[in-house]
């Protein structure tokens, strides 16, 4: 059961990625460009994601449960600290230079949207690398 609530949660995920328009990464770049030909649109889409996230939310917190029956884990840190800040810039930055998130492009790569493969693959290259360095860290 938990395995098919996964699977419709990213398929409605997905899907709405493809709705929205930020699957495209032109769509998702002309969002970026505030100094040049904006395309306000996105605003709206985040905007509506919040809404919704913010209600699911404050009706999760309610419970110790999901639907599914699994334990709800909620994050425990509260500071913002340097690598936050950091790891918030770098992803920044790869949204601006290729117009994709780790979530839209998952989806783009699934249609076969060839910069959407190579993005995933530095993506996959990006979280080994860190994996290694977070090991070495730990020793």
């Amino acid at each position: 059961m938990v395995a098919l609530i996964a699977f419709a949660s990213g398929l409605v995920f997905g899907l709405g990625l493809i709705v929205s328009g930020m699957a495209n990464p032109a769509k998702v770049l002309g969002f970026l460009d505030i100094a040049g030909d904006w395309d306000p649109s996105l605003a709206f889409v985040m905007g509506g994601a919040v809404l919704v996230t913010a209600a699911g939310f404050a009706l999760l917190r309610r419970k110790s449960t999901s639907l599914s029956g699994e334990p709800l884990r909620w994050p425990t840190a509260t500071r913002v600290d340097a690598r936050l800040a950091l790891g918030s810039l770098a992803f920044g930055a790869g949204w601006g230079l290729a117009g994709f998130c780790p979530g839209p492009a998952l989806v783009a790569a699934a249609a076969g949207v060839p910069d959407a493969l190579i993005f995933v693959a530095a993506m996959i290259a990006g979280m080994a690398i860190f994996s290694v360095i977070e090991k070495i860290r730990q020793r």
